[in-house]
């Protein structure tokens, strides 16, 4: 299966989920299931952004995602 996986184009779908969970509407719903559904949505953003700024790489046929979570600095824009 390593082979056949391209990380790149992994990658490339988590962006491309996140940009999907910011454009989702907000359903018809008020009260707590709005919030629920906002939190939620709020979680998957996260997620999928948070993968999809991943470097990645195989070795020894074990996928490695380094996600650098340390805050940028100003030096670094």
């Amino acid at each position: 299966m390593a082979d056949e996986l391209d990380v790149d184009a992994m990658i490339q779908r988590f962006r491309d989920r996140a940009d999907a969970v910011r454009a989702r509407p907000l359903p018809p719903v008020a009260g707590p299931e709005r919030q629920k559904f906002v939190e939620q949505a709020q979680l998957d953003f996260q997620d999928f952004a948070m993968l999809g700024d991943a470097q990645a790489e195989l070795v020894d046929g074990v996928l490695v995602l380094r996600v650098d979570l340390r805050p940028s600095s100003p030096e670094s824009g």
